[in-house]
């Protein structure tokens, strides 16, 4: 005999088989499905040899107590990616005692030319502070830029790096950082929460070509077109591009989770950036 059911029974059966199937996509499947996404960064007068340069930017791993799957599958990618330089913009560990999990991850995390890394909130508060971190980051040849520049070199060339120290716990330093640039050098600059950009007035330092950040998780739990919730230290920003900051700023989804492992609407992120001569692809 054919069971009837009333409306607000199937309405109610409906919504209990949507949240069960939100809950095991953002506990079970999102967090580990890795979103590659590609950008092309246009800079003007960009040397022949950096054309086609390519960055991979890695932030909010998160480990603790191992390597995770999420990070396994990252390292997988990059080796698919190759990237020329490799940049891990903070939160790669949560606690002190990862900090042999956060160096086995950069070693492997390398780019084909270099690596660079700058901290996170998370690794301020675990004590893991400039000495500690140059410490933890050169053991796997990878270098640590606290309020500093790198010159990443392609034949006769080179890429400048700017890395400025966590915003949130740290001591941003953004004078020091560019002390002694050349504007019409090409540069980038790594850091890990974003709201610190708003507060950098446009002219009072040389232009980069893109600021990179992290932090925010992206809400890490969202509801369509909308995060309920991003850290402090995130400001107006969530994820995706802003273009109306001192220079185009970049804001990653980031890799790991907090409080809880899970994503909704937000998979983590990979995020790929290849310099371009201006006008050209």
């Amino acid at each position: 005999m054919p069971i009837s059911l009333s409306r607000r029974q199937f309405l109610v059966g409906t919504a209990g088989a949507v949240a069960a199937a939100a809950l095991g996509d953002g506990f079970l499947i999102e967090p580990t499905a890795i979103e590659v996404t590609r950008h092309d960064v246009v800079v003007p007068g960009l040397p022949h040899e950096l054309e086609g340069f390519r960055i991979a930017c890695i932030t909010d791993v998160h480990l603790h107590k191992g390597i995770h799957h999420p990070a396994r599958a990252t390292l997988e990618l990059l080796g698919r990616e190759r990237p020329h330089l490799v940049a891990l913009i903070g939160d790669i560990c949560n606690h002190f005692d990862d900090l042999e999990h956060l160096t086995a991850f950069a070693r492997a995390a390398r780019g084909s030319v270099a690596t660079v890394a700058t901290l996170g909130n998370w690794e301020h508060d675990a004590g893991i502070h400039r000495a500690t971190g140059e410490r933890a980051y050169g053991a796997a040849g990878v270098e640590l830029l606290y309020n500093s520049t790198t010159q990443v070199r392609v034949g006769g060339t080179a890429l400048t790096v700017v890395g400025i120290d966590d915003p949130v716990l740290g001591h941003p330093d953004v004078a020091a950082a560019v002390r002694g640039l050349d504007g019409g050098d090409p540069t980038v600059w790594v850091l890990h929460a974003p709201a610190y950009v708003d507060r950098i007035s446009v002219g009072s330092v040389p232009r980069p070509a893109a600021i990179i950040s992290g932090h925010t998780h992206g809400g890490q739990v969202r509801l369509p077109f909308y995060a309920p919730y991003t850290p402090y230290g995130s400001g107006r920003f969530v994820a995706g591009w802003y273009r109306d900051t001192l220079a185009p700023l970049y804001v990653s989804r980031g890799i790991g989770t907090v409080s809880l492992p899970v994503r909704l609407f937000c998979p983590p992120e990979l995020a790929v950036f290849t310099l371009r001569r201006s006008g050209e692809r």
